[in-house]
């Protein structure tokens, strides 16, 4: 198993042992995770610290639920991100794909400029798709943590 997983099996095994009631842990988590999905990479961290901070959710079990979404799952989750902004955002001149097309023919051979024009482009179907893709991690996160801290701790409690 790799240092990663063993790391986020760790964190997640110390989220059950949180003083806190069920409910704030797992809101706590879903917000990480809702945050991990945005495409704010390198600053989703410390995104979550203040987001946790401003609304006195759990540090810990924020800052884990961003780290859920390890660096091999982004590719999946903006793809998925960027497929469903597709779907709402159409881009009926077919804009988005020829740029999109172009930066993956060359993804080292583009220019500073190139890169701006591509994510001017991209960037509002991003938004919507990491907004929806978030809010859906999210809803399962919370209801799953939610049921197993209160199953565990129901365990515990015999």
């Amino acid at each position: 198993m790799t240092v990663a997983w063993r790391q986020l099996l760790a964190r997640l095994r110390a989220l059950l042992h949180l003083d806190d009631p069920p409910q704030r842990i797992a809101l706590a988590l879903a917000v990480g995770v809702f945050i991990s999905c945005t495409p704010l990479l390198g600053l989703q961290t410390l995104l979550a610290i203040v987001v946790a901070t401003v609304f006195r959710l759990n540090r810990a079990a924020t800052v884990t639920g961003v780290w859920i979404n390890l660096p091999w799952f982004a590719p999946v989750v903006y793809g998925a991100a960027l497929t469903l902004g597709g779907w709402i955002l159409p881009d009926p001149g077919g804009v988005r794909d020829a740029w999109l097309a172009y930066f993956l023919s060359r993804p080292f051979g583009l220019r500073w400029q190139d890169f701006m024009v591509l994510l001017q482009e991209l960037s509002a179907a991003l938004l919507v798709g990491t907004t929806l893709v978030g809010l859906g991690a999210a809803l399962v996160t919370y209801v799953v943590a939610f049921g197993l801290i209160s199953a565990r701790r129901r365990y515990h409690e015999k």
